[in-house]
This record gives C-alpha cells, structure tokens and sequence, in this order.
C-alpha cells in the first residue's frame, strides 16, 4: 500500500526515545517520499526542520498539517493519540493504516479511550518494531540524524512584557549553548517556536488533559536524565503548578537538579478560553469570561512556594531580558545539582494555531 501511495502521510505518534528509531524513521520517510506529521502532545518522534515534515507541532489539526492530511490518499498512523478525532479535523478521505495498540484500552466503562477510527488495516504492534520491519523490507539504512546547533533569536524587544512569542525568545537565549531535554511545555506555546532535532528535545504531555501533573512529571524526567548531559526543562503553567506543587519538595529532599519555568499568565487561561467561545454561543458577556477562572488579586508569587520548600526561587521576573538573566543565574545553579525555580510573568494569550483549534474545531 505505502509502495503504490502518490501522497502517503506518516502521522509519527507515541514512539521510543531511541536515537536509532529515530533515525529510522528518517530513513522511511526520506525512501517513500511521504509527508510527516507530529504531535505536541507526544515526544519529539521526527526532526521538525526536516523538508519531509509538515508542521509546526500542535495540538490540533488545521493549516498545513491539516491540508497535508485532507491531500493524502495514505494515511499511516503509528500510535497516534486520537487520530480519529485528527482525521475528523482534517476532513480526511485517504485510506487509513493504524499501528497501535490502543484497541486495547477500549471498553465499555470509561468511553476514556476517544474514538476508533474504521482502517484498512490495523497493525497491532508497537510503531518502532513496525518501521524497523518495513525498513528491512524494502531494504534501507538508519539515515544520519542532521543535527544543527541552537542558534538564540536576535530581534529581541528585552524590555517590554512577555507575550508567549517574546517568553519563547528570551528562553532560547537564555539557554543558549545548552543542551536542554523540554519535558512539558504549555498550552499556549507555539509549535513553531523551537525546533526538535533529537528524541530528547522534548519528551510530550501527560496524554490526559489534566492539571496538576506538570511538576511531578518534571521531577521524574529529570531522576532519568541525571546521567546525560541534558538539563531537565520543564515550562509549566500556573494553575498545573498550584495543583502539583507539593511534588517540588521531592526534587529539594533528594537534591534532583532541574529547571522549572513556570509560565505564569496568572489564569486558568485553557478554560478563559472556553468560556469565551460559550458565552459567544449563548449570547452571554464575554467579558466576564475570567470570573472563577482568574489567579490574580493577589498574584501568587511561585518563587516563593519554591523557596518554602528549598528549592532555588528566582523572580517574578517580567521582562524578557530579567527572564534571560534568571535564566542563566538557574542554569549555573543546576550545573551545580540544584533544583531551581523561575516565576515567569507572561500575558494571558495561546498562539494563534491553539487560539484556532479552540474556537473553530468544535473542541
């Protein structure tokens, strides 16, 4: 099917951190000449700045990823999370070939596991045994992992407030010349604003749209990279913050270094956002779409909590070159086997492709 495809697309989902997977998916995609799509709900799985991929990352489906989709007359999908709901967003017609293990998830309890889309074929296996297997098939080599160094942005405004656009500037900056390993990013973050050229650039979202799991996952992620190279980074949102922050006592106990940015837009923004498009709906104010949603009056100051619990607390910092700074200060700290905290104060927006995504695919 993949051989006699004229606009096959790679929907590359939940796979292995292994840089030799990785590099087998490159050469997959480079053989058969398919488009490739990623999710940032799931961790980095393919070089974004690669010509094959069609992004940015994000978490819905629209614009070029969407088109790329709607064009393709095969779709294959390895253990994509929702690709029913993708496909749907897509308005996709193309066959579909499912690797996934997922069907065994579903039941008739919790409905948790979204929608099994109908596949021509499903394969039930896990992604990587599956590519190694087609790769062996048609004969080819893991392709080179073409890897460039991080170049930090240059037309920064380092005065001015901290719009999701400026914050992800001044965080490229600030860790410049360090390998970092992204273990969450936020909701409003623009798949466009870092690239991913290894599996460990970033490792994805918890896969349950909950609150609260961010910093217990940081901790964990940075217990597994102790041994690389790789600064743990996690970018967490204010509300995910509040409702996990016993977790950073953790990290401050056993003395596991890591770097906490906490994205801080003082707002449960995800349901800001929601409550907006109902009140359009109803023909409700809009304006009153922060009440009950608002973390304001007073602010909560993360430095503090992380200070509490003796972990390195640094900020609220508001401007990109006091975050550029504080950034440097932590990284210094980390090196040394320190768990540090940033109190970022960023304004309440989602990148345009969220924005997007919330108010016209029906999420």
């Amino acid at each position: 099917m993949l051989s006699k495809a004229a606009q096959p697309v790679l929907m590359m989902g939940r796979v292995s951190r292994s840089t030799e997977d990785w590099s087998w998916r490159i050469a997959l995609a480079e053989h058969t000449g398919a488009r490739v799509l990623t999710d940032i709900k799931t961790g980095a799985a393919f070089p974004t700045e690669h010509p094959a991929h069609v992004g940015p990352p994000s978490f819905f489906m629209a614009d070029a990823p969407g088109r790329a989709l709607a064009e393709a007359d095969l779709i294959i999908a390895f253990d994509w999370v929702d690709p029913a709901g993708a496909l749907r967003q897509a308005g996709a017609k193309g066959d579909l070939i499912n690797i996934t293990l997922d069907h065994q998830l579903a039941n008739g309890w919790s409905l948790d596991h979204m929608a099994q889309p109908p596949a021509r074929l499903h394969v039930a296996a896990e992604p990587d045994r599956v590519i190694r297997a087609l790769s062996a098939e048609m004969g080819l080599k893991p392709a080179a992992n073409k890897a460039s160094s991080r170049a930090p942005q240059t037309s920064l405004n380092g005065d001015g407030p901290l719009s999701m656009t400026v914050f992800a500037e001044a965080l490229a900056n600030g860790l410049a010349g360090e390998e970092a390993c992204f273990v969450r990013l936020p909701l409003g973050w623009d798949g466009n604003s870092r690239p991913f050229r290894h599996p460990l650039d970033y490792l994805g979202y918890d896969g349950g749209a909950g609150i609260g799991s961010g910093p217990g996952m940081l901790v964990g992620a940075a217990l597994a990279l102790e041994q690389t190279e790789r600064i743990p980074v996690g970018v967490l949102g204010d509300g995910d913050t509040m409702m996990g922050v016993s977790a950073l006592w953790t990290a401050a106990r056993y003395r596991i270094p890591f770097l906490a940015v906490v994205c801080n837009n003082r707002s449960y923004f995800n349901d800001e956002v929601h409550q907006e498009k109902v009140a359009i709906a109803r023909g409700r104010p809009v304006e009153n779409k922060s009440v009950g949603q608002a973390i304001a009056e007073p602010d909560i100051n993360f430095a503090a909590l992380a200070r509490g619990q003796g972990l390195h607390g640094i900020g609220p910092v508001e401007t990109a070159n006091d975050l550029i700074a504080a950034l440097q200060e932590a990284v210094a700290l980390v090196h040394q086997g320190e768990p540090v905290l940033i109190d970022a104060r960023v304004q309440p927006e989602y990148s345009e492709a969220m924005s997007k995504g919330m108010t016209e695919t029906g999420e």
